[in-house]
């Protein structure tokens, strides 16, 4: 068995710059073994002091919106003006399997092939909220490696999706053009959560109908509640494919910041963010403890079986459950 790597050695090699330490580093977050797990949890907290600086933008949209495509043409704008972009992208996993293409990086052609940028794809492997189990811990390290704009692309499906908002500074909900009616798309919990709506695909003949869906993307958040009353969430059209729009909706994102800071929702909303963090480590923590001990394990299984039956109800088995983690 391979011992788990210095978490001092790593931070080091990580803050000096070096690609491999970072890909290393995610890794080992990553990894299920407890000695890794251990030497995890010391990196992150060594690195912690270097961490926060970067501006941390949740990309959501449903499937063949063109989040990717986005990315790439966002993220060469970014680093054209001297930025250094992270990106964790989490493709859809195989529920039976759990495999996953990762696939995100033929889509990211030009961004890939940049010095300035990171791309790390990693399988959501069924995690709530459509981000893979340890995006946070990733973007910090990122963070700690000296990326300045850290972008996370979410799988893009289901209303649990929107969990990135728990990890992020500014949630961009990406939209097509014509896609029917426009407002039978809309997820009005994505919405609600969403800093803005963009609308992709807006080039040639398409120009027409994104202009008519954000029409109705800004006549329906009129009536819905925006995150902070500091914003009012704006709806853009721009094109992935041509570039055009891409300087307005960054200067959107720099604009968000600006009022959140003023406000002093910016730091508010990373507290909460941290708490939330806590929460979400606490109960994947206990989940451990159930499938890591045997005896519990077994019990566990046999109150499943009750359940299956119908012998007991799951409120009953939940609270016996919970007896055995005492």
């Amino acid at each position: 068995m391979t011992a788990a790597p210095s978490a001092p050695a790593i931070a080091k090699d990580l803050r000096a710059g070096k690609r491999a330490a970072l890909a290393r580093a995610i890794t080992l977050i990553e990894s299920r073994r407890a000695d890794h797990e251990a030497t995890a949890r010391d990196l992150v907290q060594a690195l912690l002091p270097h961490t926060g600086n970067a501006l941390r933008v949740g990309i959501t949209g449903s499937p063949g919106v063109g989040k990717s495509t986005t990315i790439d043409a966002l993220g060469m704008f970014l680093i054209e003006r001297g930025h250094k972009v992270a990106v964790l992208a989490v493709d859809p996993s195989s529920a039976r399997s759990g495999g996953s293409i990762l696939g995100d990086k033929t889509r990211m052609a030009r961004l890939s092939s940049s010095d300035a940028a990171y791309i790390r794809p990693s399988p959501a492997a069924g995690t709530l909220g459509g981000v893979a189990a340890k995006t946070r811990e990733a973007m910090l390290l990122c963070e700690a490696a000296g990326f300045d704009v850290v972008l996370v692309e979410t799988v893009g499906i289901g209303q649990s999706e929107t969990a990135v908002c728990d990890m992020t500074d500014f949630f961009l909900a990406l939209m097509l053009p014509g896609a029917g009616d426009e407002l039978q798309g809309i997820k009005k919990g994505l919405v609600e959560l969403a800093d803005m709506i963009a609308v992709n695909k807006a080039d040639g003949d398409n120009i027409k109908r994104a202009n008519r869906a954000a029409a109705e993307y800004r006549s329906a958040l009129h009536i819905l509640s925006p995150r902070s009353e500091h914003w009012q969430p704006p709806v853009l059209t721009y094109s992935a494919l041509t570039g055009a729009g891409i300087d307005a909706l960054w200067q959107k994102v720099l604009d968000h910041r600006t009022a959140m800071q003023a406000s002093g929702d910016f730091a508010t909303r990373r507290r909460q963010q941290q708490v939330k963090w806590m929460w979400s480590m606490l109960e994947d923590r206990l989940k451990a403890r159930l499938r890591a001990d045997p005896a519990i394990r077994s019990k566990v299984k046999a109150t499943e079986a009750a359940v299956a039956d119908g012998r007991i109800t799951p409120a009953l088995a939940a609270e016996q459950i919970a007896e055995l983690l005492r």
